[in-house]
């Protein structure tokens, strides 16, 4: 069993709604609805920034077997430079809502901020992924898409490193960007390289 919460209200649909990737220099942000039972539990289930690669998969796995109201979104890395990523992060969510084939009474956002979705009711959550069910499965759906499709990705553009660093600024993305330029996947509203390089390379 895990320590989540299974519900914020004992009544009603809850969806559960988390973001990945809204810190990647690359590829698009991406989020996840998903409604839960309220008596589905699972012993791996947590924030899936605390859990491994492998438990994230095995949980992606029975969460999509065992369920059919889940779903993701993706706003592309074009989207954000032209609404920001703030908003591009609401809009995955609402993309990811709007594939739901229930109706929820009530949305479950990890987070302290969202943009309203139709006229259902909201509760924003901060650190809600570790505290509630649901949240935290929406975490390991939007985590675990994304990575998949960044690995993909990475086939197409293998000097970034995307399957290893999944579009994160790290070292090496960073290198390679500075060697290579940015790809059509990079989010050009971002701070690809540091300032300091940019005039050293300029």
């Amino acid at each position: 069993m895990s320590s989540l919460k299974a519900h914020f209200s004992p009544k009603g649909i809850e969806a559960g709604c988390d973001e990945a990737g809204r810190g990647c220099l690359a590829g698009p942000v991406t989020a996840a609805a998903v409604v839960l039972p309220k008596s589905w539990d699972h012993e791996l289930l947590d924030d899936s920034k605390k859990i491994t690669e492998a438990r994230r998969d095995a949980l992606r796995i029975a969460i999509e077997r065992d369920f059919e109201h889940w779903a993701v979104g993706f706003v592309s890395p074009e989207e954000i430079d032209n609404i920001n990523i703030l908003n591009a992060s609401f809009l995955a969510m609402h993309r990811a809502l709007d594939q739901l084939s229930v109706t929820p009474g009530l949305i479950l956002v990890d987070g302290n901020r969202f943009n309203a979705y139709c006229d259902v009711k909201h509760q924003c959550i901060v650190q809600g992924d570790g505290i509630y069910r649901s949240i935290a499965a929406a975490s390991i759906l939007a985590k675990t898409h994304r990575d998949a499709l960044m690995k993909n990705l990475h086939e197409e553009y293998p000097h970034y490193g995307w399957d290893k660093n999944k579009g994160y600024p790290t070292k090496h993305h960073r290198s390679a960007i500075a060697e290579f330029g940015p790809t059509p996947y990079h989010r050009n509203s971002f701070a690809l390289l540091p300032r300091q390089l940019k005039i050293f390379k300029g």
